[in-house]
């Protein structure tokens, strides 16, 4: 077999650090002995089972040559280290062996003393399991002495289906590498405690440096020094200056080795053509993660993307972790950590912020101290070429100072992750995006992300569907969180309303209408009415089991007497209270007395509180589940496909055996209204499913809804209702609704299709006839492509920058 590039992998560790994975080659003698010589006489011993302080000429060679095939090893590295080792060996038994190749093989790890604890071994594991898969190896057996419970714990509790015996004084394990719910589990829940952690080493640094920190003013190296040393930050700061003694009144050092002690974060701000060296010299001084402000990267050209792509491998080679390039900086207000090129911070708060865009990053945090809108951490990514949208959710995730997300995306680096941790992260806190180029789904110069395939209005139903509040502006994502961030989830949409302005009160009430809440009828006050008035009605509303929400519009008083103390009333009221108050205070955009969002134009609150009322309804409805279905025979299918892929179009006679394994059956005949259901493999998101009337109408209107595959029970029943023409099918003008419960069986045999086999990359049922008694397909049309898209998947990996 070739070297199998394609294994290559950047993956984040346990605590944080990260690693590289690639297939070891012959020329790695020399890395293997060195690693060998700093192992323990323990390591060895529980490895080879005896003491053995050296290799031999002979076993190097054995354990370095490998046909990528039947012996398998995989090393990671760190720098230019290798600091663990994995390899299997396939076993050649009769019993197993079909056409010539055995389903077994036997695995064995070796992980150096000062690298182990760091989950090196776990990920190795999933890794060699996915090449063992890839190369028709179904189940791993390793034989553990009893006294190693680090390595026999990595088997049992990787999630895969194992037995044990023990035999000899060895323990012998036998592991299915078939991927089971639980190994996902356990993959995804280790990806996200890496994750989190290599962020949370960015935003809490313990000391930090300003590579490229200038004496000269209004530059970006003095202005993020100058942004650290006032902001409160408690650790020290280190100007890094190649001929300054000091800088900004701070003992300056000539190269980030020439600094006393650790350093745990190193803002860097020299020219583009400098910062490739820095990044090693950082990787030298065991540096742990980087804020490259610098532009010149893949913004740049061809030969800015080759240093980007650079800038990434030295980093995540050294362990590190990069923000940028080109970006504004990361602030932490909990630690007064402010390593932006903004001169203020937002007060601080319980809002998490992600821009990808540095030129907006300074105007954002402006508009959020304008709105007084408290954030707990700010991140501008730029290229982002290394670290994520998706990094940063997993952090928040955690971080107990952060309640709402807030995104500003311009590009999606891997979209099936974005949704698979939007679904399960917005059940408990809210993610409100804002993503620019609806029309064009285009990528940014310098994002090292494809643009997307889908339609604007797909994109935003697969967001819906994971719980993403997506909003037009950045504007309406302002005026979202300052209600998710301040106020109680809203439990209905039911609204009261409550003025000083009949007029007004009728403008709110005709926005609700519109925006699809249930508006109460206003509660005019009266021009008069001041801070007493609106104390007790507000009260009295808040009390009223009706009401779901109250929106209060007070518009301009008379005289100064009037306006004062109203609010204070207002917010007074709200405080405590379950449901959300929202106002349009005097015109006023921002929180009264930091609590209750107010905004300038009644339409904005309804707006805004129409969101709200829609996400926290998303959090109540029943998750569902992802349903047992009878007749479905995954093996037979992955074996028609395997068979299929090569051969050109699938004929007939193959797309309906396919479909058979799962339930899915063709008939010649059958009466109803024709309908439509699609399943494709969509590059960036993974399988799609889509369902709409098929006729030319719903095809002239795009009329079709979106969801990510696999479907629960539940969003089956909304992607049949999701269609603008879905009266049809329910019964519109007293017509005689269809079995839509035998739709919803198509749909999710169609979803666990598609999610089973991502080598089909697309498959149309058109028609499917749905009638009161039913629902049949009439036609099928399947088409392959292989490899499939989502071997990445697998095994936990960073993507490349």
């Amino acid at each position: 077999m070739p070297y199998p590039d394609h294994w290559e992998a950047d993956v984040v560790l346990t605590d944080g650090g990260t690693a590289h994975i690639r297939p070891i080659r012959a020329d790695d003698a020399g890395l293997l002995r060195e690693f060998y010589a700093r192992l323990s006489p323990e390591s060895i011993y529980y490895r080879f089972f005896s003491p053995r302080p050296r290799l031999t000429d002979g076993e190097v060679e054995h354990f370095t040559n490998v046909d990528y095939d039947h012996r398998v090893a995989l090393i990671a590295t760190i720098g230019t280290a290798m600091v663990a080792v994995v390899r299997y060996d396939r076993i050649h038994s009769a019993d197993e062996a079909e056409n010539g190749r055995s389903g077994t093989a036997e695995v064995a790890f070796l992980v150096e003393d000062a690298h182990q604890g760091r989950g090196l071994a776990s990920v190795l594991l999933e890794h060699i399991a996915a090449a063992a898969r890839e190369r028709g190896i179904a189940r791993f057996i390793a034989d553990v002495l009893p006294e190693n419970r680090r390595m026999s714990k990595v088997f049992r509790e990787a999630g895969y289906k194992a037995e044990q015996r023990f035999e000899d004084g060895v323990l012998m394990l036998t592991l299915d590498l078939e991927p089971t719910e639980t190994s996902r589990e356990v993959m995804a829940a280790r990806e996200h405690r890496a994750e989190s952690r290599s962020i949370g080493r960015l935003l809490s640094p313990r000391s930090v440096a300003v590579i490229g920190a200038s004496r000269t003013a209004h530059t970006v190296g003095q202005t993020v020094l100058r942004n650290l040393l006032t902001g409160g930050f408690a650790g020290p700061v280190f100007p890094v200056h190649p001929t300054a003694t000091a800088v900004a009144s701070v003992r300056a050092y000539p190269a980030i080795g020439d600094v006393p002690g650790d350093v745990d974060l190193a803002v860097v701000a020299v020219p583009a053509d400098g910062v490739n060296d820095v990044v090693a010299q950082c990787a030298a001084k065991g540096v742990r993660g980087l804020v490259v402000l610098s532009s010149g990267f893949g913004e740049a050209g061809a030969e800015g993307r080759e240093r980007q792509d650079e800038l990434v491998r030295l980093a995540r080679a050294g362990g590190m972790r990069v923000v940028g390039p080109n970006c504004l900086g990361i602030a932490n207000n909990a630690t007064g950590l402010n390593a932006t090129l903004a001169p203020t911070l937002p007060r601080r708060g319980s809002v998490g912020f992600f821009s990808q865009s540095g030129a907006l990053g300074i105007a954002i945090l402006r508009w959020a101290a304008e709105r007084d809108l408290g954030l707990s951490t700010f991140v501008s990514a730029g290229n982002r070429a290394d670290v994520s949208g998706n990094d940063l959710m997993q952090y928040w995730e955690e971080d107990p100072d952060t309640s709402v997300v807030l995104l500003y995306l311009e590009s999606i680096g891997n979209p099936r992750k974005f949704t698979r941790l939007a679904r399960r992260i917005s059940r408990s806190k809210p993610i409100v995006a804002v993503k620019s180029g609806r029309t064009t789904q285009g990528v940014p110069l310098g994002h090292a992300a494809q643009a997307l395939s889908l339609p604007d209005h797909a994109v935003s139903a697969l967001f819906a569907q994971a719980g993403v509040v997506r909003v037009d502006s950045l504007g309406e994502l302002f005026d979202v969180a300052q209600i998710l961030a301040y106020q109680p989830p809203p439990k209905g949409d039911r609204v009261a309303i409550v003025g000083n302005s009949d007029s007004i009160g009728l403008l709110v009430q005709d926005a609700a209408t519109v925006e699809g809440l249930d508006p109460l009828p206003p509660v005019d006050l009266g021009p008069g009415a001041g801070p007493e008035e609106f104390g007790a009605a507000l009260e009295r509303t808040l009390a009223d089991d009706a009401a779901d929400a109250v929106i209060v519009v007070f518009a301009p008083a008379v005289t100064e007497s009037m306006t004062s103390g109203v609010a204070a009333a207002i917010a007074g009221k709200a405080e405590g209270a379950s449901k959300p108050v929202v106002a349009t205070y005097l015109g006023e955009r921002g929180l009264l007395h930091g609590t209750v969002p107010s905004y300038p134009a009644p339409e904005d609150a309804v707006r805004a509180l129409a969101y709200a009322v829609r996400y926290a309804g998303w959090r109540r409805r029943p998750r569902g589940r992802v349903p047992d279905l009878p007749g479905v025979d995954r093996p037979r299918a992955r074996a028609l496909v395997e068979e299929m892929l090569g051969q050109g179009e699938p004929t007939a006679e193959q797309t309906a055996a396919l479909l058979a394994c799962y339930g899915i059956v063709l008939v010649e005949q059958g009466y109803g209204i024709a309908t439509k259901i699609t399943t494709s493999e969509d590059p960036s998101f993974g399988a799609i499913v889509s369902f709409g009337l098929d006729d030319v109408t719903a095809e002239l209107l795009d009329d079709r809804a979106y969801r990510l595959a696999p479907l629960t029970d539940v969003e089956a029943g909304e992607i049949v209702r999701a269609v603008r023409t879905a009266p049809l099918l329910l019964g519109h003008h007293g017509a005689e609704p269809v079995d839509t419960g035998a739709l919803e069986d198509l749909v999710l045999r169609a979803s666990r299709l598609a999610d089973d086999l991502p080598e089909v990359a697309r498959l149309d049922l058109e028609p499917v006839l749905a009638a009161p008694d039913g629902a049949v397909v009439r036609g099928a049309r399947l088409r392959l492509a292989g490899p499939p898209g989502r071997h990445a998947e697998e095994a936990r990996r960073l993507r490349p920058s």
